[in-house]
Formats: C-alpha cells, sequence, structure tokens
C-alpha cells in the first residue's frame, strides 16, 4: 500500500492532479485504487465520472447527518465515527473499475469538520488494506492534514500556485505535517497548471525536492468545465503525461 496526500493552496489544481494520478495509475496497472476526496467542495468524484446520487452513495458528513440528525442517534458511549463505520463500508463508497472513492461531503449543518474527519480516519485504517495506492485529495488550507486524517503516509505532493503565498503554504505545511506527528517518508513540490515552466529556482527555495509541473492543457479545462471525467481524455493527453513523470520522479511507479 502506497498513501499519497496531495495539499496546496486553493486553485491550484490539486483535485485536476488526483483525477489524472488515478487515471495514470489506472492505465499503468496500478490499482486498485482508492481515491478520497476530502475536500468539502466534492469536485472529485465529477472529475473521474463517479455519480454519487445515481449510485446511491452517500458522502461521510451525509450519513452522519442520517445517523444522528435524521435519525435523532445519540453521540455519547460508543463513538459516532465508530458507529457508523460499517454505513461508510455499505453506503459511503462507489466502486469503479480499477478505483473506488470515498468522499467526505459538504457539512451544512453548523460546526467544525472534526466529526467527518475522525470518522474517515477510522474508516480509512481499515479500507486501505485490499488497495495498492491511496489518493488524497485535501482541500486548501492545513487543518485537515493538522487533523492527521492518514497518521502515516509514503508521500505528501505540495502543489504550488503562481503566486509567493503558495510558495510560502510549502514550508507551512511541512511544519504542521511534522509537529501534528504525520508520519511520511517524503515530501515533494509539483507546480500547478498556472506557473511558468521555469520555476525551478523558486521550487528550489522551498528546500523540497521539485518534481515537475503540470501542463496547462486547453483539453483539460474544457473537459473540467464540461464537468467531463478526466478518465475519458485521451491517452497521449499532455497533462496526463506530466502527471505521470511527476510521480515517478517521486518515486511512484506502478
Amino acid at each position: 500500500m502506497i498513501r499519497v496526500v496531495v495539499v496546496g493552496r486553493g486553485g491550484t489544481g490539486k483535485t485536476s492532479f488526483v483525477a489524472l494520478a488515478g487515471r495514470w495509475l489506472c492505465e499503468h496497472g496500478g490499482g486498485p485504487i482508492l481515491l478520497v476526496d476530502a475536500d468539502p467542495d466534492q469536485s472529485l468524484a465529477e472529475m473521474v465520472g463517479a455519480d454519487l446520487a445515481k449510485a446511491g452513495v452517500l458522502t461521510i458528513a451525509e450519513l452522519l447527518e442520517a445517523t444522528f440528525i435524521a435519525g435523532k442517534g445519540t453521540t455519547t458511549g460508543v463513538a459516532p465515527s465508530e458507529r457508523i463505520e460499517a454505513r461508510i463500508w455499505a453506503e459511503g463508497l462507489f466502486e469503479g473499475y480499477c478505483f473506488d472513492l470515498v468522499a467526505l461531503g459538504t457539512k451544512w449543518l453548523e460546526g467544525c469538520y472534526c466529526l467527518p474527519d475522525a470518522a474517515l480516519k477510522r474508516a480509512l485504517v481499515r479500507m486501505v488494506r485490499q488497495y495498492r495506492y491511496l489518493l488524497i485529495d485535501s482541500p486548501a488550507g492545513l487543518e485537515h492534514l493538522n487533523r492527521r486524517i492518514a497518521e502515516e503516509v509514503d508521500l505528501i505532493i505540495d502543489l504550488v500556485g503562481a503566486s509567493k503565498k503558495s510558495f510560502d503554504h510549502v514550508a507551512r505545511a511541512r511544519r504542521v505535517a511534522d509537529e501534528s506527528g504525520v508520519r511520511y517518508k517524503r515530501f515533494v513540490v509539483a507546480g500547478g497548471y498556472q506557473v511558468d515552466p521555469g520555476i525551478e529556482a523558486l521550487a528550489a527555495s522551498t528546500g523540497m525536492p521539485y518534481v515537475g509541473r503540470i501542463e496547462n492543457d486547453p483539453v483539460v479545462a474544457r473537459f473540467t468545465l464540461e464537468g467531463r471525467s478526466l478518465f475519458d481524455l485521451p491517452p497521449d493527453n499532455p497533462a496526463l503525461a506530466t502527471v505521470g513523470a511527476i510521480l515517478e520522479r517521486a518515486g511512484i511507479a506502478p
């Protein structure tokens, strides 16, 4: 099992990267893969052609609401995250042809994401055992990294955009990972689709290995705008090729 977490500021292309990484691994015999959408914005499913509503699959936030709000279940006694673990397996897992997907979902009620995060964290402990790869699409910011949805990972990829703040994010993300106790083997920097090809010098200033950038491809942009699955891209798509090259440089090879 190889665990990969993709982090970065908003708008850098994290979700597109995870979708393309899943597609590349599938094409190169890397399955089975578990894709985790830990972003409340909930875009990953659409980008990989997973229609959760049509498949009758619920997000973790929806399962929590159905169990403890609509179902009037108590949150005392057995931990809520433990109580809904079986429901996540039965009702919260989308099964694809070479990947499965679980989504944190949007929490419409007041309060933080502590409970959904805890439920996802607990479920992942058992779920990941049957997969070769775990790819986590993180939301913008560092809160979810701080809550250690995955306590032990092989690779953290910080996707940077065309701003100084994006590069500053790298140092903060690594500090949060270190101080919160996330155990990781490698931390690398990759350029998002918005950055110029010649960002090596800026990337080097982070002190982390730079493993390349995603090609700014108009076909990917059109697919995203139209809500089409990136798994339907032609196999020679340049953005797909650059994501594969990034994974290989980062030490991920099916």
